[in-house]
């Protein structure tokens, strides 16, 4: 009798595996990973890209995390900052758009899995030429940005 009880908690376990198993890989369809990707560009390209040449940091502030960080190097500078101090450098700072000179941001690469993704893009303002990798999370629905990492290309 026990090994009968035995032989059926096996198998249970065995069939419980296969199922959690499926479950994980239909998060991660084709038409989803492509509907979050879409998602992501079009808020970088109406709410990011906007936000920095305009200097709009409460729209800014709609695409961020609260506890995002953003790490990098300006002209072989170390850059760190929390989000607040970013943005208030953004609020205090003359934008791209008031300082006249060339602005454009490019996206080039999105990656997506389940939950989370990076964003590539790419942004040329005042004199700097930014390569930046932007990590979002899916929260309640919506990407957010949770990390921001910066590196000046410009030569």
């Amino acid at each position: 009798m026990k090994i009968l009880l035995f032989i059926s908690l096996l198998s249970l376990l065995w069939w419980n595996g296969k199922a959690q198993k499926l479950i994980t890989m239909e998060t991660t369809t084709i038409s989803s990973v492509q509907a979050d990707s879409a998602a992501i560009a079009q808020t970088l390209e109406t709410i990011y890209f906007p936000g920095i040449y305009s200097g709009d940091i409460n729209s800014l502030r709609t695409i961020y995390h609260p506890g995002t960080l953003l790490f990098g190097d300006v002209k072989g500078q170390p850059y760190a900052k929390t989000l607040d101090i970013y943005l208030d450098g953004v609020k205090n700072r003359q934008s791209p758009r008031d300082s006249g000179k060339p602005f454009k941001g490019e996206v080039q690469k999105i990656s997506v899995v389940n939950s989370i993704a990076v964003a590539e893009v790419r942004v040329k303002m005042y004199d700097f030429d930014y390569q930046e990798f932007l990590s979002f999370h899916k929260i309640d629905g919506k990407w957010l940005i949770v990390n921001k990492m910066i590196s000046d290309i410009s030569k």
